[in-house]
């Protein structure tokens, strides 16, 4: 059991041998370890150059952590967007983007990149809580369509849903038309990629492409609601009213039922953010600085109705702070995993056990989250 209110801090910029640490990402594992996962940025805080995944573990709740561990390495390139889950086997898969160190956003943006140096997509796994990985196998041919230059899985954690299907939400930007460079926001794009073996072969689902419209979808998270309809939630780059969509998918994500479309019931900047489903109590969370002018102010926000309205439920402090993750750490306690410092939002990924009666929830209950659940 955590404790409540339990507060610790895995990663301090500026330490281990990193300048930087970004990109959080949360689970809990079958044998009840924590595990957070985050990019560690060795030369800068940059979001290109020599980057590894790297992982810390707790088995006490999240009150300490133990040695800092390199889960996945791409050399002295880019191994990030780590997208953890853990099946119902036991094994703990990481989905994650490779590219080389000097491939820059702008760059790949502007098909600027050969396809060998860009954005590509691999996943391994651990069978022993995250104690040791296996080796990396590409999947980028199965998941990757031609013409794809950004690519980006979630931030934050992937899903094992109830049929079994392992379901990762991405991003990535379609070749510009016109005059126009590939860096516009309309090129944002969304897609979901899933495997129905447990992670031996991976297909893609559905993609949203929306060029001539007002929603561009960037950076998701998904959730598998109680009447197992997948509920989408993305950021907006575009200048739509409000900086969160979502979607809503009946087939287990090949389809959705309509385009991403604004969600205006989530105040909130720019930036990425995370859901989850909770069993018992029945709630859908959201986390996600809630300051809609600057990435500050996290905050826990709650639906009972699917996604389709949102209320805030616990705010964390009025600190600067960015990415988010979210794990059921145990019956009574919400794990949630977040950038955040004193004077910014990226010196410190935090983690903070929220327990569940704080939520608006009548108490807490024996279930766990679906996405992190053995």
């Amino acid at each position: 059991m955590t404790d409540a209110d339990t507060v610790s801090v895995p990663f301090r910029g500026g330490s281990e041998g990193y300048a930087s640490f970004r990109i959080p990402a949360l689970v809990r594992t079958a044998g009840g370890t924590l595990l957070a996962f985050c990019e560690g940025r060795v030369g800068s805080s940059a979001d290109s150059g020599h980057i590894d995944i790297v992982v810390k573990r707790s088995t006490d709740g999240g009150r300490s952590w133990g040695p800092l561990q390199v889960a996945a390495s791409n050399g002295t390139d880019l191994a990030g967007n780590p997208a953890p889950v853990v099946l119902d086997t036991g094994r703990v898969l990481l989905v994650q983007v490779r590219a080389a160190a000097g491939a820059t956003e702008a760059a790949i943006l502007r098909g600027q990149v050969s396809e060998a140096d860009g954005r590509r997509v691999w996943v391994q796994y651990s069978d022993d809580d995250g104690g040791t990985w296996s080796e990396a196998k590409e999947i980028t041919a199965q998941v990757k369509r031609a013409g794809w230059r950004w690519y980006a899985t979630t931030p934050g954690h992937a899903l094992q849903l109830s049929t079994g299907r392992v379901l990762v939400p991405a991003n990535h930007t379609v070749p510009p038309t016109g005059g126009d460079t590939g860096a516009e926001a309309k090129y944002n794009s969304g897609h979901c990629l899933f495997s129905d073996d447990r992670g031996e072969s991976w297909s893609l689902g559905y993609v949203d492409e929306n060029p001539d419209g007002y929603v561009n979808v960037n950076e998701t998270t998904g959730a598998e609601l109680p009447d197992g309809r997948l509920y989408f939630n993305t950021r907006n780059d575009s200048p739509s009213p409000g900086n969160r969509a979502d979607a809503y998918s009946v087939d287990g994500g090949v389809t959705l039922v309509k385009p991403f479309r604004p969600q205006a019931g989530l105040a909130a900047p720019v930036c990425q953010a995370a859901v989850l489903q909770l069993r018992d109590p029945d709630l859908l969370l959201y986390s996600g600085p809630a300051d809609p002018a600057a990435r500050a102010l996290m905050t826990l926000r709650a639906s009972a109705d699917g996604g389709t309205t949102w209320r805030p439920v616990f705010t964390v402090d009025g600190l600067p702070a960015a990415y988010s993750d979210l794990v059921r750490a145990d019956p009574d306690t919400v794990g949630l995993l977040y950038e955040t410092g004193d004077f910014g939002a990226y010196e410190t990924i935090t983690y903070r056990g929220v327990p569940v009666a704080r939520l608006g929830c009548a108490g807490a209950g024996a279930g766990t989250d679906v996405e992190s659940a053995p």
